[in-house]
């Protein structure tokens, strides 16, 4: 029986029993790889060489440079916050596999551009803040439609092999762009840009490679798409258990993400130049991998609410001796524990919005969940910059974590719903039918 809301798809009587039995889905987990491998890594050297450029070349203060950070994390989160609802759409309405291949063109483009700018010597704040706009308008547009190609290429009942293969794909991309990335810059600083521009051309070479997938019905799409995001808003703001769910990663994130601040720590605290900031980038996401790999086999199934909470504070609480530690090879496990602890938060929390769900609203709760966590990433670079400009790097992470363990224990009083969740089972209430 097919899973409603997705498109049915023809297979033979020998039914694949992995996702990559299927060749369509090999590409696609091809292109996944190397697109994150690609947008990581800019991202990691892209504000490594800006606050090099701030310190260097504009002779600016570590606080003053760290602000610029911050806004750099703005620079970011705006097209991020103005362009999902556009980016959604045209995964909707449009070939994804073309969407995607489109906006990783223009990727490319932009790899480029910095890769000649490096190259060149012309090194500037506004060209780099620019560039970094410019690569998370991409971003935008590269996600949403590769996150819904997945489930066009595999029987409904693969689904969730398929989004465990996705998730190896997005660690393992996310440890290997970050630290094979910083290496190149340390050896030439344009090399990375050169080398993100291959990934990328290879990458949307490996996505016109996939089948032609089904498309969504347009005349089920043909709903005002602002009053449908209003209704999303409006249900997780009506159910207690969602909203403390969301939010929860929200502001934790917000406060406690210390990532923003890494080319600080890099340059002039621990000394360790590009090559160790892509290592340290890459550090938690290690972290993370080892414990996605580990619930693959042991999940968690009781007191499941408090478990995440415990992980969040832990969150915190790393973050915090992060923050205090001077020590490389101690920074570095740090980072890797608390990807590890963020791992563990994430897997419950996405679990329990995803099964506590009705089905018919369950796209937009999981849009608006995923505009959450990355709005708290890029605004979390945001808080990180200023927040530094004010106490100095050290003194902003460990502000952060303590935030973040302040918020666990205000949010376990608020929604005693989440410390109460003793399973996944679901705990909405049923809707009554509209009208």
């Amino acid at each position: 029986m097919a899973t409603p809301g997705w498109p049915v798809m023809a297979w033979s009587v020998n039914e694949p029993s992995s996702p990559i039995q299927i060749g369509n889905y090999r590409y696609f987990w091809i292109a996944r790889l190397l697109t994150v491998v690609a947008q990581t890594g800019m991202v990691v050297i892209i504000g490594y060489q800006f606050y090099d450029v701030a310190r260097s070349d504009y002779a600016m203060s570590i606080p003053e440079a760290a602000l610029q950070l911050g806004l750099l994390g703005v620079a970011q989160f705006v097209p991020l916050m103005l362009l999902t609802p556009v980016a959604g759409l045209a995964a909707d309405r449009f070939d994804r596999r073309h969407v995607a291949a489109l906006a990783m063109t223009f990727d490319i483009m932009v790899a480029l551009g910095l890769a000649v700018s490096t190259a060149s010597g012309f090194r500037s704040l506004p060209l780099l803040f620019a560039f970094a706009a410019l690569h998370g308008s991409v971003r935008v547009f590269v996600n949403p439609a590769m996150a819904a190609i997945a489930p066009n290429i595999v029987p409904a009942k693969l689904i969730p092999k398929a989004i465990g293969l996705n998730s190896i794909a997005w660690q393992a991309g996310g440890v290997t762009g970050p630290a094979v990335f910083g290496f190149l810059y340390g050896d030439q600083p344009s090399l990375p840009y050169w080398t993100a521009a291959a990934v990328l051309a290879a990458a949307c070479f490996a996505v016109l490679l996939v089948g032609k997938v089904p498309r969504p019905d347009v005349g089920k799409t043909k709903a005002q798409p602002v009053r449908q995001i209003v209704e999303g808003f409006r249900y997780v703001w009506s159910e207690r258990f969602l909203l403390g769910c969301i939010t929860l990663d929200l502001f934790a994130v917000l406060l406690g993400g210390a990532t923003a601040l890494l080319p600080v720590f890099a340059r002039d605290i621990l000394e360790v130049g590009p090559e160790g900031l892509g290592q340290m980038r890459a550090a938690p996401a290690l972290g993370a991998a080892f414990v996605a790999i580990w619930l693959s086999w042991r999940p968690l199934e009781r007191n499941v609410g408090n478990k995440m909470l415990l992980a969040v504070a832990g969150f915190g609480a790393l973050t915090v001796a992060f923050g205090l530690s001077r020590d490389f090879l101690l920074s570095m496990g740090l980072l890797a524990a608390l990807g590890a602890a963020d791992m563990i938060s994430v897997f419950i929390r996405n679990t329990l919005i995803q099964l506590n769900t009705p089905d018919d609203v369950r796209g937009r709760v999981s849009a608006i969940s995923g505009l959450a966590i990355s709005g708290s990433n890029e605004l979390g670079e945001m808080q990180s910059g200023i927040a530094a400009a004010l106490l100095g790097a050290t003194g902003a992470v460990v502000f952060g974590g303590a935030g973040a363990i302040v918020v666990t224990a205000l949010w376990a009083w608020f929604f005693p719903e989440l410390r109460r969740a003793r399973t996944f089972a679901p705990q909405y209430r049923q809707r009554e039918p509209d009208g």
